[in-house]
């Protein structure tokens, strides 16, 4: 059996995961929610809240199992997870990314979404004075980020949406090599209704490093809410010994 460790990402926490954990234990697997700074289960102020600190979070999580883990990122916990494999490529059986950034070496996150001439919610997005966080308006969350999520799922997690999400993990350089974060095989969920990332900018990151595997889910942003079985049933897909078409 399988040691999944999901990641959760920007704005979000661990309870994200909270309806696909439950498929995956059930199959048998050990699971490991990360709640990352700065989320509704870390509280930590904006200043406080960096790359680093969650690659911290999630080193924690995985040296406290002397197994090596399937690492899942979701949306901004791509970039995540990819600076844990390039830290400990040999504690990482394979890294799977749902709705999440693949990036070059040398890039960022603000770079991706930028480039992005599909993506709806970069542009509605308010940023503080000083640029050190930004927030999410009502209707963006609704419409944009949670477009395929049934009402009353939205408004059940709404009180654990954090109100204010550090840039500087976004606007961090990510420092990725081919001999460490490249020998980790590489597993994609692609999401093909998803208003934040572009199925273009999907596509684009894709083509970024050498992967596995590509599974497309008829899903927006947010698969963890809107499709959980669907999505565990994927990410069992890509458990060491099971085949992913």
């Amino acid at each position: 059996m399988s040691h999944y460790v999901l990641v959760h990402g920007a704005w979000e926490g661990g309870w994200s995961w909270e309806n696909v954990t439950p498929l995956l234990e059930s199959d048998g697997h050990k699971v490991t929610t990360v709640e990352l700074p700065g989320s509704f289960g870390n509280m930590k102020p904006v200043n406080e809240v960096t790359l680093d600190g969650y690659v911290t979070e999630i080193v924690k999580a995985i040296k406290s199992s002397s197994e090596r883990v399937v690492l899942v990122g979701h949306s901004l916990g791509g970039i995540s997870i990819s600076q844990v494999a390039e830290r400990m490529p040999d504690r990482i059986d394979r890294l799977v990314y749902v709705a999440a950034f693949l990036l070059q070496d040398g890039s960022t996150a603000l770079e991706a979404m930028q480039s992005d001439e599909g993506g709806e919610m970069l542009p509605q997005l308010v940023f503080s004075e000083d640029q050190s966080y930004a927030e999410v308006p009502e209707r963006a969350w609704r419409e944009t980020a949670f477009n395929d999520v049934h009402a009353n799922v939205v408004n059940s997690i709404w009180p654990k949406l954090a109100e204010k999400q550090a840039t500087q993990p976004f606007v961090t350089t990510v420092n990725l090599s081919e001999e460490r974060f490249g020998s980790v095989p590489k597993y994609i969920v692609r999401t093909s209704l998803d208003k934040v990332f572009s199925t273009d900018l999907q596509d684009r990151m894709i083509e970024n490093w050498a992967t596995e595997g590509v599974v497309t889910l008829e899903a927006g942003h947010f698969p963890t809410l809107s499709m959980p079985k669907e999505l565990a049933s994927v990410l069992l897909s890509m458990a060491p010994n099971e085949s992913c078409e």
